[in-house]
């Protein structure tokens, strides 16, 4: 059991369901400690019933500490986490920076346990659009590895933070009202519209989002040559990001196998009944854990190929949630 864990962005929208979670799953310590920026210091929070003082987040407010989730923007991830490290801390860390960095672990505890533990210092939970993703992946790729993956994203506004949803809300109403919304989060208007663009453009036209995707992929599945094509594109949903999947495989993977390996892998929900239009919708997957799965069905343009759609909460599965399962996963190992 880690004696004193430590929340960093407590306050912010991930933050706030990490410790939501921890006090719903009862995660086991002696002591727990709340960090975030200047802003947020000395505000008063509740946790399992007691009253805490929000800490500013410095250099030396690890001390003490032995485990830290940290929920930060990179920046802060690169300036501070080396500094939790250097006081004795296992750091599970949900920002960009740490995760292709050369030895440290890219985590999800359904796919690849045990790279956390075998890891020291800092442990990544990868990107949100990947993590749901590669869930899916897992158990087709244990069945019948995995050659190439054709994804296309439709991601909802709160990946872009509480100012993302405030826009889709506030650009909406005024839309309806006729009138303008300055748009804080996204260059282009969301409401009653898509952007076929999340981050800055990278390698050959793809975005900083979209080649998440396939290194972090890569990197958790322990298999370089598994090729991934993405298209990430931000929709005017508050939450849940959905994708549309085409899986090439070694061996042809008929629906019905595909549908029980996804039934037998833990973290996954099928929800599959075209004929009377049930799939998974954003709308019925918020607040959940689970990676939900619909749609399932053959690539009629490849032997090998499966298709398949993919609703997960972006804000717990893809966040809060991995984080604080891969904090349980360390917990009960040590």
């Amino acid at each position: 059991m880690f004696k004193n864990v430590a929340i960093v962005g407590a306050t912010g929208a991930v933050g706030q369901i990490v410790r939501q979670l921890l006090q719903e799953r009862n995660f086991p310590a002696e002591k727990f400690r709340f960090i975030a920026s200047a802003r947020s210091a000395g505000s008063k929070i509740t946790f399992k019933d007691e009253e805490y003082t929000i800490e500013e987040l410095t250099k030396d407010c690890f001390a003490g500490s032995d485990l830290v989730i940290a929920s930060t923007p990179d920046d802060i991830a690169a300036e501070y986490l080396p500094a939790a490290v250097e006081a004795g801390c296992t750091v599970i860390d949900e920002s960009g920076y740490w995760r292709m960095k050369e030895g440290v672990a890219l985590v999800i505890p359904e796919v690849n346990p045990q790279a956390a533990l075998d890891a020291t210092g800092i442990i990544a939970s990868p990107n949100c659009s990947t993590t749901q993703m590669v869930v899916a992946l897992k158990p087709l790729h244990d069945a019948a590895t995995v050659k190439r993956v054709i994804v296309s994203t439709y991601q909802a506004t709160s990946g872009a933070g509480v100012q993302g949803t405030a826009d889709l809300f506030d650009g909406s109403k005024a839309f309806l009202a006729g009138d303008k919304h300055d748009y804080k989060a996204f260059a282009h208007p969301i409401a009653f519209n898509c952007i076929p663009q999340i981050g800055g453009e990278k390698e050959v036209g793809y975005t900083s989002e979209e080649l998440k995707m396939l290194y972090e992929t890569r990197k958790i599945l322990g298999d370089e040559s598994i090729q991934v094509n993405p298209t990430c594109v931000r929709v005017p949903v508050a939450n849940c990001h959905s994708e549309v999947i085409t899986v090439e495989t070694e061996r042809p993977i008929s629906p019905e196998e595909a549908t029980e390996l996804f039934d037998s892998f833990p973290g996954i929900q099928v929800v599959d009944d075209l004929q009377n239009g049930v799939y998974p919708l954003p709308s019925n997957c918020d607040g959940s854990d689970l990676v939900f799965i619909g749609r399932i069905r053959k690539d009629i343009s490849h032997p090998n190929g499966l298709n398949f759609w993919c609703v997960s909460d972006n804000l717990r599965k893809g966040a809060a949630t991995n984080a604080v399962q891969i904090a349980e996963l360390l917990s009960e190992n040590l």
